[in-house]
C-alpha cells in the first residue's frame, strides 16, 4: 500500500513534493505512534520536528481527492457503493479553540462543550465496510439547528463531485437529517435520500382512482395513520430473519413536500410491539435494499470509534480550525490505509472482520524493525532478515 499512497500523492497536481512528503510521513506516523497524537509525540516516531507538524497542519490539503483515489484504486468497480453522513462529538477544552461550543454527545445522551465533526463516508455494501471520504468541523451557532443543517448541506455539496465520481446514488443518514432542508439538498444534487421518519410523520395516501368531474385532479386520499396498527393499504413484502414483517407503499410526505417510498418494519414479541419507519426518495427501490442501505449507514459509527481509539482523531492540540481539519482528516485517511491493507491481505471478495488493534501493533513492529535493521546496516533483502521481519510483524497482534 505504501507504493499506492506515494503514487496517488504524486498524481495530485495541486500537491507539491514537500507537502506530498509530509502527508506520507504524517499518515505513516499516525499508524505507529503510541499515546496521544500531539505534535511532540508524533515527532518521536519520525524525523520531523514538532514545529514542522505545527506549520504543515495549517496548510490546505485535498483529503477528499486523496481518499477518492484510494477508494477507486482499491475497491472493485462492480461493488455497490452508497454514501453515509453523520456527526460525532469530540471533547475539547480551552476557551480559544475555533468552533468550540455545545454539541450533542451521543455516548452521554446530553449536550457537552467541545467540537463536532461532520463526516461523509462511502460504504461498500459487499464488504460491509465504510471508508471516510471527507470530514469537516461544525461551527457552533448557539444551538441554531437550521444553521447547523445548512453546514451539513454545504459539506455534502463540497463532497458531491467525489461521490458521483465513485458512482454513489444513495445517501443514507439517520433521523436527524430527515428534514426539508437536507433532503431537498440531496434531491437537488441528484442523489436519493435514505433515512428514517417518526412513526407519527405527516404522510398522505396518493389517490389512485379515476378522475371524476371537472377541475384539478385529486392528489391525496387521506392521512396515513401508523399509530393505530398496520394499515391494510400497505403492501406486504415479507418477513426478516428476526421475525419483523415488512410493508411498503409510495406516499406523499407533507413536511418534505415530495413523494417517498416508506418501508414499515413491524414486530410483535409477547405484549411488546415495535415499529420502525424507513423511507427513501427513490420510488423504485426494493424494500429489502432500502433496509440494507439504512442498516449499512451504521458502519460510519465504527469509523468514528476506530479513529478516536487508534489514529488520534481526538488528540489535536492546536486551537486553529485549519490544523483541526488536517488532524481529523489525516486520522480518517490513515484508517482507510489500514483497512485497504487488511482488504488486500484477506482478499477483495468477502466481508471480513478487521482488527485495527492488530494492524496498529503490526505497523509498530514493522516500523521498529526497519529502524533497527537500518541502524545495523542490515539489508531487508537478506533471507534471514526477511524471515525475522515476517515472523515478528505479528508479534503481540490479536490472532484472527
Amino acid at each position: 500500500m505504501e507504493d499506492v499512497v506515494k503514487m496517488i500523492l504524486a498524481s495530485m497536481s495541486r500537491v507539491n513534493k514537500p507537502q506530498s512528503k509530509f502527508i506520507f510521513i504524517l499518515l505513516s506516523t499516525l499508524m505507529v505512534f503510541q499515546g496521544k497524537a500531539t505534535f511532540r509525540n508524533l515527532s518521536r516516531y519520525c524525523d520531523l520536528h514538532e514545529k514542522a507538524f505545527s506549520r504543515w497542519y495549517r496548510r490546505t490539503f485535498e483529503f477528499t481527492e486523496f481518499n477518492q483515489r484510494m477508494i477507486e484504486h482499491e475497491v472493485p468497480t462492480d461493488s455497490t457503493l452508497i454514501g453515509a453522513i453523520d456527526a460525532s462529538f469530540v471533547p475539547k477544552s480551552g476557551k480559544h479553540t475555533d468552533g468550540i461550543g455545545y454539541f450533542w454527545n451521543g455516548s452521554r445522551q446530553k449536550s457537552e462543550r467541545g467540537l463536532e465533526i461532520s463526516s461523509i463516508c462511502v460504504v461498500d455494501m459487499q464488504a460491509n465496510t465504510a471508508y471516510a471520504l471527507n470530514a469537516k468541523q461544525t461551527i457552533d451557532t448557539e444551538n441554531d439547528d437550521e444553521v447547523r443543517t445548512l453546514q451539513y448541506v454545504n459539506h455534502l455539496k463540497e463532497t458531491a463531485p467525489a461521490l458521483k465520481a465513485l458512482g454513489v446514488k444513495h445517501i443514507a443518514a439517520d433521523a436527524l437529517y430527515s428534514n426539508k432542508t437536507f433532503v431537498g439538498a440531496v434531491i437537488g444534487l441528484g442523489f436519493f435520500h435514505v433515512g428514517r421518519l417518526r412513526i407519527d410523520a405527516d404522510l398522505r395516501w396518493l389517490y389512485k382512482g379515476p378522475h371524476v368531474g371537472r377541475g384539478r385532479p385529486r392528489k391525496y386520499d387521506g392521512k396515513v395513520n401508523l399509530r393505530e396498527g398496520v394499515p391494510e393499504r400497505l403492501e406486504y413484502e415479507g418477513q426478516l430473519d428476526d421475525g419483523a414483517h415488512i410493508y411498503s407503499e409510495v406516499v406523499w410526505n407533507v413536511n418534505l413536500k415530495t413523494k417517498v417510498k416508506i418501508v414499515l418494519l413491524h414486530k410483535v414479541e409477547g405484549n411488546r410491539e415495535a415499529t420502525i419507519l424507513l423511507f427513501s426518495t427513490d420510488l423504485n427501490i426494493e424494500p429489502l435494499a432500502l433496509i440494507c442501505y439504512y442498516k449499512a449507514r451504521f458502519q460510519i459509527e465504527f469509523v468514528f470509534r476506530d479513529a478516536k481509539q487508534y489514529t488520534g482523531l481526538m488528540d489535536c492540540q492546536s486551537c486553529v480550525k485549519e490544523a483541526i481539519h488536517t488532524q481529523i482528516n489525516a486520522s480518517l485517511a490513515t484508517l482507510n490505509w489500514m483497512k485497504f491493507e487488511d482488504r488486500r491481505s484477506q482478499g477483495n471478495d468477502g466481508c471480513n472482520v478487521i482488527s485495527i488493534t492488530s494492524w496498529k501493533r503490526r505497523k509498530f513492529n514493522q516500523n521498529l524493525m526497519r529502524n533497527i535493521f537500518d541502524k545495523l546496516g542490515l539489508a531487508s533483502t537478506c533471507e534471514k532478515i526477511e524471515a525475522v521481519y515476517k515472523a515478528y510483524s505479528d508479534y503481540g497482534a490479536i490472532a484472527a
